[in-house]
């Protein structure tokens, strides 16, 4: 198949999501006509999300997937173009007014600045019952989440300051939090641990593994199978609500090698911008945010790039050199055209 060269884009924004869309919205009401890769997975983590009920604007609650499509369309309507597919690679100019280029299978996009917002996924325990029981009592997001378990008993997976964290905000819903780590000592802070300690309503337990999730009949979560790391011993724990909190893997391989990413993985951006270290190229939502992680959040990083972008577009001149130097026939039929 041969290989299809755009012409120059504005703006292209990889990924979606609640920071891609809010990207997509500013920038099509500047009149940038941009272009969202959005990936096949369009909508990000709130696509695999039941009710939301903590994003400003819906106070009914709204599930995942039908906010993201509210996201989507009203993009769409100020003229965001699409293209359900993933990016597959990225070259970023380094030079100011310099071109880049998105790759999209056998497809290349130039374009003369680019939103990232891959955003991050929360890593699983792998275990038997977590996919299938994936929003119907299994949670990656006890912020989000916690005000559904009022009373419930509950599991906290995990032994940082995350999981602290995740217990300490359940506390204040779950009739009891047990926090499971496969260790006798955590990684969290002294401080952190202190807290969790202190709270009536949580306990620790260890050093305990997460062997499987069991359903009800009713198809939500009921029980975790836990296994001693010790022993070896099994034991099975009635719970409504599991909460993992082992840590997030940002979608930060496209850049890898290109950009500043911190030792999580996490693409680093200057101050309290969303400007990477490469001019033109600017970073938002979870792909860059390690401590909030919420749809809210995310959006209000995507208003951020889009205007960081249109700022740099518009004081930024055109490099015609870098633009074309992918494309030798058009240059040198531009030069003939001048010579005439």
């Amino acid at each position: 198949m041969s290989t299809e060269i755009r012409d120059i884009e504005n703006v292209v924004i990889v990924g979606s999501g609640p920071a891609g869309y809010t990207a997509a919205l500013y920038t099509s009401r500047a009149d940038l006509d941009p272009l969202m890769i959005e990936g096949f997975a369009w909508g990000g983590l709130l696509q695999q999300t039941t009710d939301v009920e903590n994003y400003p604007g819906y106070p009914d609650g709204v599930l995942g997937p039908e906010m993201m499509q509210d996201f989507r369309t009203q993009a769409e309507r100020f003229g965001t173009r699409f293209i359900t597919d993933d990016a597959t690679k990225l070259e970023l100019a380094s030079e100011p007014g310099g071109a880049h280029v998105v790759h999209v299978g056998d497809e290349q996009i130039r374009t003369r600045a680019v939103i990232l917002a891959m955003g991050a996924e929360p890593k699983k325990l792998g275990v038997p019952g977590e996919d299938e029981l994936a929003a119907r009592g299994v949670s990656y997001c006890a912020t989000c989440d916690a005000a559904f378990f009022r009373d419930a008993q509950t599991i906290v997976v995990g032994g940082g300051d995350t999981a602290m964290e995740d217990a300490l905000f359940l506390s204040k819903f779950a009739g009891k939090v047990t926090v499971v780590h496969r260790r006798d000592e955590f990684r969290a802070s002294a401080i952190m641990l202190q807290r969790a300690k202190d709270a009536e309503n949580i306990e620790l337990l260890t050093p305990y593994v997460v062997e499987g999730f069991e359903p009800a009949e009713d198809g939500s979560l009921s029980k975790a199978v836990l296994r001693n790391v010790d022993a070896g011993s099994q034991k099975e724990l009635p719970i409504t609500g599991a909460f993992i909190a082992i840590g997030h893997r940002p979608n930060s391989q496209l850049v890898e090698g290109q950009l500043e990413v911190d030792p999580n993985g996490y693409v680093e951006v200057i101050g309290r911008t969303t400007k990477t270290k490469l001019p033109g190229v600017f970073a938002a939502g979870d792909l860059t945010d390690h401590v909030y992680r919420q749809a809210v959040t995310a959006a209000g990083t995507g208003c951020m790039a889009a205007l960081d972008a249109e700022s740099y577009l518009r004081d930024t001149p055109v490099d015609a050199e870098a633009h074309w130097a992918k494309i030798p026939e058009r240059v040198e039929a531009t030069a003939e055209s001048a010579a005439s």
